[in-house]
């Protein structure tokens, strides 16, 4: 029910002051940046010097300060005194940056994750920001995409743990709490599935599909109450995700009861002419608000067309009062009301940033993401002796990532820097490191690689950091080539045949194309982008002050031919049922059906034994014993999965269902339990929104990895 005040607010305000709670601009148009006159962004947008005063949201304003000038100026000269919130991206920490959240869900560790989110919120609430557009739920299949960084991984139910993790750490037990911002899940719905990878492209997927993969991470959001959604650029049924009516209120708001404000995202309202499904802004603005799309984010459709759409009788101003009232209930639920600045406060904020205690925490999560792809026994690495040092990344301080927020490169520490600091007595001989833009830009550097093994003869084991530029994920930053650059691969060879033991440490905001190099190597670790304690973290793992437990989120490629590729695939009429197994079967003349690297795979200093799968009399519990079989205590990420083996619609051949991390002392044995719920067996078994159970058989399967597991085969009738 709506508070008697909000109401109240409404019925007061005009047309077009209602309009302007419904739009969010940039620090610009509020004059932060320059000043301005109606032949400058105002103009620019048809904005009238009053609509300022009543325009309810501004995207990005990362400083304490002026967020504090532009909210006393805002609450004098808006009559009702409504406050201005402020809205930002804030993906994977502000200014003290963690590992991309592609890294972050390698970790399989969710109050890892809710911590990280947790100091974000802190950090982000001292400087005067009230939400944050995260988490991103989007479900990714792609490495092409550059995105991929900002997502989970490639799992439903990974995902979906993630992004509630996520949220809980934003916003807490109340937003209104000290210290805690609102979250925007995003991006509604199914940006991850854009064709060929290429942002913003075409997404065409099914009803049943979107139901089952897609649509349950956001749904996580919204059960653990995210105050805000945030549409994507793409369409969904050939119906941009801004304008669609069964998204938006089919979905979103009736089966779900999501009740928070619905946000596009930039100057997406403009982007419905574009996709041609909106002749002009009238009809972009119309097909937006009754689709029920709140916030218009840095397009001015909704000030400069829902009066003239009232006036004609096409637009029920009741629609936009819902709207209006929907932005209001959340800068209420956020506590501006009762204090406009909230948390903002430049000393604390200055206090807070990148303080020791937050760099401890970004140190420990940026280490639980890290994964051991390869180890022929050259891990940890002994603190004596000589080690070389080579690779663009040896010395770089550029690991923080696309959508860095505040982060800085000089506030990060490197791999050399860190080896340094674990391992003083060790000699780090250095060749061919530094000049980063290379990655990019190519040119020959024949001489140098000669350099470069020359420097390092007298080095047996060579530490290599190699990977992809920082600045080439994230948004629009799609790819067709994924494998290391060439100047990179010559570095590798040269090192390789000249003899040397490589350890290869990859820097990267995607799974790369590594087969030549995991040839090359006799270590092999996806390093991602760690944040400011990169360097820290990487030490802890190399010389074994950490033991290594991170499992990959996404499967690796053997090849951009093999994409997509992922674990949770349907069998298909004609499955390959070994690598032998070529005539006429869904495979490759050329490659492996496999990915390099499977997703939940990651190796450890530990070696872990499973046995004694089973279930019990009910077949509703199963267990299986995990025991440390070697001599170093280490943590196992214990991986549950199941396969519904005939049902009325196709299903994939295993879909996670449970996962959880044990910590072992060698010789140690633990039992785990999987408590079987109907909704691990459930399913959407057409496009409709509810899940059915099937009686029939299942098979119950854990193990280290996706395509390390034992399983045990049951009829379930009822649950």
């Amino acid at each position: 029910m709506t508070k008697p005040f909000i109401a109240e607010l409404v019925k007061r305000m005009s047309l077009r002051e209602k309009a302007a709670q419904m739009t969010q601009l940039t620090p610009l148009f509020f004059g932060l940046e320059e000043d301005m006159d109606l032949t400058g962004p105002l103009g620019e947008k048809q904005l009238k010097p009053d609509d300022m005063k009543h325009v309810g949201s501004v995207l990005g304003v990362y400083d304490a300060s002026k967020f504090i000038r532009l909210q006393r100026k805002h609450l004098e000269e808006n009559p009702y005194g409504i406050p201005l919130m402020n809205l930002c991206d804030v993906t994977h920490g502000l200014r003290t940056v963690f590992p991309i959240p592609l890294a972050m869900g390698c970790s399989f560790d969710m109050e890892a994750v809710k911590q990280s989110a947790a100091v974000a919120a802190r950090e982000s609430a001292y400087m005067g920001i009230h939400v944050t557009y995260a988490p991103m739920g989007d479900l990714v299949r792609d490495p092409r995409w550059g995105r991929v960084m900002e997502s989970p991984g490639e799992d439903t139910y990974l995902n979906a743990r993630f992004v509630e993790s996520m949220v809980a750490g934003f916003q807490g037990d109340d937003p209104r709490s000290p210290e805690k911002v609102g979250a925007c899940f995003k991006h509604f719905a199914g940006y991850g599935a854009a064709e060929g990878g290429r942002d913003y492209n075409t997404v065409d997927l099914s009803r049943g599909v979107l139901r089952e993969y897609h649509l349950p991470a956001y749904l996580a959001a919204v059960r653990a109450g995210a105050l805000m959604a945030m549409t994507s650029f793409n369409t969904v049924e050939r119906i941009p995700a801004t304008v669609n009516k069964w998204l938006l209120r089919d979905v979103l708001r009736k089966e779900w009861q999501f009740a928070g404000a619905v946000v596009s995202d930039f100057n997406s309202i403009d982007e419905v002419i574009c996709h041609g499904v909106a002749a002009d802004g009238k009809e972009a603005a119309y097909k937006s608000v009754t689709a029920g799309l709140d916030i218009e984010m840095m397009s001015t459709h909704y000030l400069n067309e829902l009066e003239q759409l009232v006036a004609a009788g096409e637009v029920n101003e009741a629609l936009i009062d819902q709207s209006v009232i929907r932005v209001l209930e959340l800068k209420d639920r956020l506590g501006l009301f009762e204090n406009p600045y909230k948390d903002c406060d430049p000393a604390k904020s200055e206090e807070v940033n990148l303080s020791p205690e937050h760099r401890r925490i970004a140190r420990d999560v940026a280490r639980k993401s890290i994964v051991l792809l390869k180890n022929e026994d050259v891990l940890p690495l002994a603190k004596r002796g000589k080690i070389g040092l080579a690779g663009p990344f040896a010395e770089s301080r550029k690991v923080l990532g696309g959508w860095w927020a505040l982060g800085k490169a000089e506030e990060c520490v490197s791999l050399k820097e860190g080896l340094i600091q674990a391992a003083p007595g060790v000699e780090i001989v250095t060749a061919m490191t530094g000049e980063l833009e290379r990655i990019r830009n190519g040119g020959d550097v024949k001489d140098e690689v000669a350099d470069a093994v020359d420097t390092l003869r007298d080095c047996e084991t060579v530490i290599v950091a190699v990977g992809e530029h920082m600045e080439d994920t994230g948004e629009a930053c799609s790819k067709t080539e994924l494998r290391l650059s060439p100047n990179q691969r010559k570095l590798i060879e040269a090192l390789s045949e000249a003899g040397k033991k490589l350890i290869m440490i990859v820097f990267s905001g995607r799974p790369l194309v590594l087969e030549e190099a995991e040839a090359r190597s006799a270590a092999l670790v996806q390093a991602w982008f760690l944040g400011n304690e990169s360097g820290n973290a990487l030490a802890d793992v190399l010389f074994g002050d950490y033991n290594p437990s991170g499992r990959l989120s996404m499967s690796f490629p053997r090849s951009i031919g093999q994409i997509p590729v992922y674990y949770n695939r349907l069998n298909t009429g004609r499955p390959q049922k070994s690598e032998s197994d070529k005539d006429f079967v869904s495979s490759y003349l050329d490659s492996s059906n496999s990915p390099l690297f499977p997703f939940g795979y990651g190796l450890s200093y530990s070696r872990f034994e499973y046995s004694g799968l089973s279930l019990s009399e009910d077949a509703l519990t199963a267990s299986v014993q995990v025991e440390n079989v070697s001599s170093v205590g280490g943590t196992e990420t214990v991986q549950w999965y199941i396969r519904d083996i005939a049902a009325s619609v196709s299903r994939p051949v295993k879909e996670l269902k449970h996962f959880e991390k044990v910590s072992l002392q060698a010789g140690e044995k633990r039992t785990l339990h999987l408590k079987i719920t109907k909704e691990m067996l459930s399913f959407y078994a057409d496009s409709s929104s509810d899940p059915v159970f099937e009686p029939g058989e299942f098979q119950i399967m854990a193990g280290r990895h996706s395509e390390d597991i034992s399983g045990i085969t049951v009829r379930i009738e009822e649950i």
